[in-house]
Order: structure tokens, then sequence, then C-alpha cells
């Protein structure tokens, strides 16, 4: 981890993440827990809009989304098992402080206004099921997701991120309950279809710009160093990692068509996922909106930790300083103060009583700008033989990631150009 603090467990050293005769469903966990990260409410609100603007219009997309994913998370599998560092002290000891710097402001700024959002969602999610008001929640899911972080070693916190993942499931069946237009949806997920409305390019540069946030990359390098593995294991982790980017895309498209089926078909506008449970209940029973709330519960619970924890890792890589779940907060005291500072700034900026979609608003906008640059960032850091070693990552692998990096930099400059100019 870049120190010689001693660890609460070690640091996992000689710890096979499998063995030569096979890879044991066991060994899933670190490709799983960030691929399902990526669904975290900030995503699905942004899929709940898209839905109710295009019914399914746009269910092919949410598809194609996997492979972007899936090179991304390869790269950053690869950048963490071969470099020995996660992201943020490969560009650290590859390209110096300042770019160090950069990067780390770039994901401060994204996580914090990324805390406020899913805390407030996760709380309003809870107040949906035990009809409670959501805003004193925000708080008490805060201090619920950082007492995991605090008191649990990093496999126990992996441990109980996978298993809130079954919650997930909710989305694919509250899609079935919707009763889609199963014809209608098979086609809008196979066949492209381009339209040049203002919903449907809205619609496009959304879900491309929420997608691939930075936390997940980064969260997906963290974890290698937590869990390392030899580069003969290496392929059990790209495995994982495309397990994970399935998963993330069968959520994004199960939301979109739960969504669509209802809101879009109905033509009711939404603005929050939360609303989007509440409207499923008259549209599709109220077993369907139980089940959506019950999915964006445990898109909070998985996503605010990783954000979190993801925020400690960055800084302390940033400076050096001892860090990681497998620490005590005696063992790593800085690591987690800002663990703390970040998670109480966010449920700060969540309790002043913005409302959900400018928090959403703030999240695009600033996401806009932090996901390139660490995309090239991981880019770069993927192609330097003095971090990766010798032989290099794969050219065609690399190449696809700079494909990956100049999309998502040019889709985030044009939905950045219009959120600012709907804001003026």
């Amino acid at each position: 981890m870049g120190d010689n603090q001693p660890s609460r467990q070690g640091r996992h050293a000689g710890k096979p993440a499998s063995d030569s005769r096979g890879f044991p469903v066991r060994s899933l966990g670190p490709g799983l827990v960030s691929g399902a990260a990526d669904t975290d409410p900030t995503t699905v609100a942004t899929l709940v809009v898209v839905g109710a603007s295009t019914t399914f219009g746009l269910a092919w997309l949410t598809l194609l989304m996997m492979p972007a994913v899936v090179v991304v998370q390869i790269l950053a599998t690869r950048v963490g098992v071969l470099s020995g560092r996660d992201l943020q002290q490969a560009v650290r000891d590859g390209y110096g402080r300042l770019a160090s710097v950069l990067l780390l402001i770039s994901i401060l700024a994204v996580n914090v206004v990324t805390i406020a959002a899913d805390v407030a969602a996760g709380a309003a999610a809870i107040g949906l099921l035990v009809g409670l008001d959501a805003r004193w929640l925000i708080p008490v899911f805060a201090a619920g997701a950082l007492a995991l972080l605090l008191f649990g070693k990093y496999d126990e916190v992996e441990r109980v991120l996978k298993w809130v993942m079954l919650g997930l499931l909710a989305y694919g069946v509250a899609a079935v309950l919707a009763r889609p237009d199963w014809p209608a949806v098979a086609r809008a997920s196979l066949i492209p279809s381009l339209s040049f409305s203002e919903a449907h390019l809205a619609g496009t540069l959304a879900i491309l710009g929420t997608t691939l946030t930075s936390y997940m990359y980064v969260w997906q390098t963290v974890e290698q160093v937590e869990e390392p593995c030899s580069r003969r294991q290496l392929r059990f982790r790209e495995f994982d990692a495309v397990v994970g980017a399935g998963l993330a895309a069968v959520v994004f498209w199960s939301i979109l068509v739960a969504s669509g089926a209802t809101l879009g078909t109905h033509h009711q506008h939404v603005d929050t996922a939360e609303q989007a449970a509440q409207a499923l209940r008259p549209l599709a029973g109220p077993l369907a909106g139980e089940l959506f709330a019950v999915g964006l519960l445990a898109s909070a619970i998985i996503a605010v930790p990783v954000i979190m924890s993801s925020g400690g890792y960055v800084t302390a890589s940033a400076f050096g300083w001892p860090r990681g779940l497998s620490r005590t907060p005696r063992q790593a005291p800085r690591f987690y103060t800002m663990v703390v500072a970040q998670t109480v700034a966010g449920v700060a900026l969540a309790m002043t009583g913005i409302g959900p979609i400018r928090l959403l608003f703030l999240a695009s906008l600033i996401g806009g700008i932090a996901t390139p640059l660490g995309l090239v960032m991981l880019s770069l850091a993927a192609g330097n033989p003095k971090l990766v070693g010798a032989p290099r990552i794969h050219l065609g692998l690399r190449v696809a990631g700079w494909v990956v990096a100049a999309l998502v930099t040019t889709v985030s400059l044009l939905y950045l150009a219009q959120q600012l100019h709907l804001a003026g």
C-alpha cells in the first residue's frame, strides 16, 4: 500500500484469487462490487428520466455500454495488478505530484456531491418502504455506511456489499411487473435507432456521461491492491471485471424498461428515482413500486461506501499516507479522517434542502470534468512500462481504452454545454 504499517489482516499477501484448476465462484468480488457500484442512485435517476422521456428508444444504448465498461474495468484491473498501485498512486509515481493533485481534486469534488445525492436517495428509499420522513433519515443512512467502513475489515465490507447486490435483482422483477410490450423492448434493445430529437440526444449524452464515473475504475484498482494476485491469476480478475460490467448493463437495461413501460407509455414526467418508485405503484401495482424502492436502497448501500472509501484512498495515495480498509483507524488515521470528512460534507450538502435535481445537476456537471481526466490518466498508466512492467498491456486494449476516453470526453463536453445552456 506504499508504506510499512501493519494491516488489520496483513495485506492479504499470498491469498490466492484462484488456482490453476479453475475459477471458484467465491473468488468473484472486486469486479462485481465495482460494477454494482456503478448503478448508484444518480445513475438510476438518469435512466428513469431517460425511460420516461424516450420509452424504450435508448434500450440498445444501455446494452452497448457493456463493452465500454468492460474495457475500462479490464484496464483498471491490469493497472492495479501489474503495477501493485491504485490509480492515484500510479499517477503520482508515473506523472508527478501536479497530475496527482489534479486527479485528486477532480475525484473529491465528484465524490462529495455524489455522496450528497446518493445518501439522500438511500434515505428516500427507506422512507418509501417504512413511511418515514426521508430528510431525517439522511444522517442515519450515512452513519450506517460509515460504521461499516470504520469497524469492518476490507473482506467483511466486500462480503456485505456482495450480499446487498442481490437487492439489485429487484430492478429486474420490477421491469417484469411493469408488463412492457416485450416485442417492442426486443426491437429497441437489439436494433439501434438514431434520433436527433431533444429527448433522445439528451438521453444519449446522459447515459454515456453517467455510466463511467471515476470512482468506479478508481475502486477497481484499489481492490486489486487490497486483494493482490499474481500475473498468472490475472485472467480470473479480468473475468470478474467482465461479470461486474455485465451485471451493470443488465441493471441499466432493467431500470430503463421498467420506467419506459410505465412512465414513458403513460407520458408521466418524473425527475428522481424516488418519484419513479412512487409512480410505479398506481401504474404497475404496489409490489413493483416497493421492489423499485428496494433496488434503489441496494444501489445506495453498495455505492455510498465505495464512494466514501475511494475518496480516502485517493487522498492518502496522493500524499503517501498509510491507507486501506484492511487497517484500523489507529493504523491509518488520516485515511479514515478523509473518509469521515467527505461524508460529513456530503451529508451537510444533502441536508441544506437543495433539491435532488440540483444535486444531480451538480454531480453531472462536476463528473463531466472528472471522468475524462480519470480515463486519460488510466490509459496513460496502462501504457507506461515503468508502472506495469514488461510485457506491456496489449496494444489493442490500450487503443480501446483511448477510444473510450475520447468518446467520453466528447460526450462530457457536449453534456456540459447542454446542462449549462439549460441552467442559463
